[in-house]
C-alpha cells in the first residue's frame, strides 16, 4: 500500500506550523510515506501571508509551503501535492483538493465569501472539498457547525482530534452517506500518532487521489509513533 498524508501544515505559511516544508517531506520520507498533500491555512485563517498585500501577490506567498515541499519532494522521491484549509466563524474548517494557483488568482477575495457560498464555487470548479475534524472542541470553538449537503467528504480520522470526536465524525459521515477521508493535521513533524490515506498504486497527481476517494478505492490507517 501506498501511503498519503492529507493534511498537514508548513512553518513558511501557517502560524501554528513548527515545521517547514522541506523538513515535513524528510519526516514522511523517513516514516514510509509515497506522498503528502500540503494544506497550510488559508488567506481567511491563521495564516503568515500579510492581508493588506495585492491578490496575487498574496497568493504567491501562500505557495512558499508548498513550493518549499514539493522541490524537496522531488530530491527525495516523495510526491508533494497541493490544497488549502479554509477557516470560517470560529474552527470551522473545510480542505480543498484539486484546484490550483492559477484558479485562486482568478477567483480574488475568495477568502471573504461566506462559507456556503465559496464551498458552492470550488466545488463548481471541480475542486474537492473535506469538512476537517467536523466534531472538534475546544475553549475558542463557540459551536460545532455541520454543513452535509455542501462538502463532498468527511475526515474522519483527525490524528490530533481524541478517539471520541473522531468516532463522532464516523457516525456523521455514516448517517448522511458521506465519504471518508483522513489526516494528521500535522504542524510538527513526529508526533504520537499520524493518519495515512492508502492505496494501491502510487497516485501521480491529486486527480488520481480524489478519483480514489470517491471510488471508495482508499483505506484509511492511524500509526502509533511513541
Amino acid at each position: 500500500m501506498y501511503k498519503y498524508e492529507m493534511h498537514c501544515h508548513t512553518s513558511e505559511v501557517s502560524k501554528c506550523g513548527k515545521i517547514s516544508g522541506a523538513d515535513l517531506v524528510d519526516f514522511y520520507k523517513s516514516v514510509g510515506y509515497s506522498g503528502i498533500v500540503i494544506t497550510d491555512h488559508f488567506l481567511n485563517g491563521n495564516t503568515t501571508v500579510p492581508p493588506k498585500l495585492p491578490w496575487e501577490e498574496r497568493v504567491n506567498l501562500y505557495f512558499e509551503g508548498y513550493e518549499s515541499a514539493r522541490k524537496r519532494g522531488e530530491e527525495i522521491g516523495v510526491s508533494v501535492f497541493f490544497g488549502w484549509e479554509g477557516s470560517y466563524y470560529t474552527g470551522t474548517d473545510f480542505i480543498t483538493y484539486g484546484l490550483d494557483k492559477e484558479w485562486l488568482i482568478e477567483h480574488k477575495y475568495c477568502d471573504l465569501l461566506p462559507v456556503k457560498q465559496y464551498l458552492e464555487l470550488a466545488r463548481s470548479s471541480g475542486g474537492y472539498v473535506v469538512q476537517a475534524h467536523p466534531f472538534r472542541e475546544a475553549d475558542y470553538i463557540d459551536m460545532i457547525r455541520l454543513v452535509p449537503r455542501d462538502v463532498d467528504a468527511i475526515e474522519t480520522v483527525n490524528a490530533n482530534r481524541t478517539d471520541f470526536e473522531n468516532h463522532m465524525a464516523e457516525y456523521y459521515a455514516d448517517s448522511y452517506g458521506l465519504i471518508k477521508s483522513c489526516g494528521s493535521d500535522n504542524h510538527i513533524g513526529k508526533q504520537a500518532r499520524i493518519a495515512a490515506l492508502e492505496l494501491d498504486f502510487k497516485a501521480k497527481s491529486i486527480d488520481e487521489i480524489i478519483s480514489a476517494i470517491k471510488e471508495n478505492k482508499h483505506k484509511i490507517s492511524l500509526y502509533n509513533l511513541e
